[in-house]
């Protein structure tokens, strides 16, 4: 049986194309070592995400020296013209989630994640409010509660010298449980490029 090339190019194409239409694309916020805004603050329909890494005084930074106690920081913040209901904290479960690694290496996370709070109160992000936490590298504390999660510090050493990151990606969801969620983020990844001289 003779195949036609020119047909056979043209069923590819179309299946290529097929393909590409059902991707859902990732986006990818990223800090670089040095930039000149030590903030990755971006919005995503009408919700404002900050995420930072603070030096001993409190400021954003990007560069620390050897030994400096750095701090995580992410912040979600309601920029719609309404209340919205948060209830999917599953980026606290996921591996990535603040954890940090070089090229060759993983580091791991400044906490560990115990339990979400077991209490029925209705967990909201108010218009113009933000729900979120700072968790120091070195975080000591044996267990304790954050945006209603329960964790326990894993007490890290410091980093030796070297150009690190710290990255994760999540789906955020905001509205009721079992409900049609109110706003979809779909898939978003914050990248923040460190140094540690």
């Amino acid at each position: 049986m003779k195949t036609n090339p020119l047909k056979s190019i043209v069923c590819i194409l179309l299946f290529s194309f097929i393909g590409l239409g059902c991707t859902k694309e990732e986006v990818i916020y990223e800090l670089q070592i040095e930039d000149e805004n030590a903030v990755l603050q971006k919005e995503v329909k009408g919700i404002e995400f900050s995420f930072s890494l603070l030096n001993e005084q409190g400021e954003a930074a990007t560069v620390f020296n050897e030994g400096e106690i750095f701090s995580f920081l992410f912040l979600i913040k309601n920029k719609t013209a309404e209340s919205l209901p948060f209830y999917d904290y599953g980026f606290y479960t996921n591996d990535d989630f603040l954890s940090v690694r070089s090229d060759t290496k993983n580091y791991g996370k400044p906490m560990k994640f115990l339990s979400i709070s077991t209490t029925k109160e209705m967990r909201w992000i108010l218009f113009e409010g933000e729900a979120g936490f700072s968790v120091p590298w070195h975080e000591e504390r044996s267990e304790f509660p954050m945006m209603h999660g329960y964790f326990e510090g894993l007490k890290q050493p410091d980093l030796p010298k070297g150009k690190y990151y710290t990255q994760f990606s999540y789906n955020f969801t905001f509205g009721y449980p079992d409900k049609e969620p109110k706003i979809v983020t779909g898939k978003i990844t914050f990248r923040i490029n460190f140094e540690i001289k």
